[in-house]
């Protein structure tokens, strides 16, 4: 595909339109599924050998990450994860666009952040076609387990995804937000503070 044509289907991809997965052939070398196979293979004690493989496999990581495996990515290096993240086994990354993920997040098992969607009509999914919009998950987020956050979602700073939600719209900050579709419940407040302690 001549460079004129690559800098379309950019275009396309980042505004949110239609492309093919032929269109998208360029963007293979940017995946790291090698990378990602290796490190669900290794063993528990070797912190350091999954702290680089991190380091290879994602756009950008912060310090004190974890990231239980398995854990699989269309790309990998479309994820940027900040400071402090916890990331529990059976996350996926449906990164074909970024996916940006702030500080002091956790992620429960079996979670899917899917940038990427496919068009209603089947004839318009000829050869994979797809659209992709980028994921954002501000600081301090939780994420439940089952949750699947859906393409374009940005969710707010502090707060909580239910398990089993699946996230179609913009969270705000320092919610409960759960269900299907995922809506908010009510605030984060400071009696939060006080549940499951000794002296609640």
């Amino acid at each position: 595909m001549a460079d004129h044509d690559e800098r379309e289907v950019l275009e396309r991809i980042r505004g949110g339109l239609v492309y093919s997965e032929s269109e998208a052939a360029f963007l293979a070398p940017r995946r790291r599924t090698d990378l990602v196979f290796e490190y669900n293979r290794t063993p528990p004690g070797e912190d350091a050998r999954r702290r680089a493989l991190l380091r290879g496999i994602f756009g950008s990581v912060g310090e004190r990450t974890v990231l239980n495996p398995p854990f699989h990515a269309a790309f990998g290096s479309n994820v940027h994860i900040g400071d402090d993240f916890f990331g529990n086994a059976n996350i996926s990354f449906v990164d074909d666009v970024e996916i940006r993920i702030g500080d002091g997040v956790m992620i429960a098992p079996n979670v899917t952040l899917a940038t990427t969607g496919h068009p209603v009509h089947p004839e318009r999914r000829v050869d994979l076609a797809r659209f992709s919009e980028p994921i954002v998950i501000e600081d301090r987020v939780w994420i439940g387990a089952n949750a699947v956050v859906l393409p374009g979602v940005r969710i707010g700073h502090g707060s909580v995804i239910g398990a089993g939600s699946v996230v179609s719209r913009d969270v705000p900050a320092m919610v409960v937000a759960v269900g299907v579709p995922c809506a908010v419940v009510r605030p984060v407040t400071d009696a939060d503070l006080k549940t499951r302690t000794a002296h609640a």
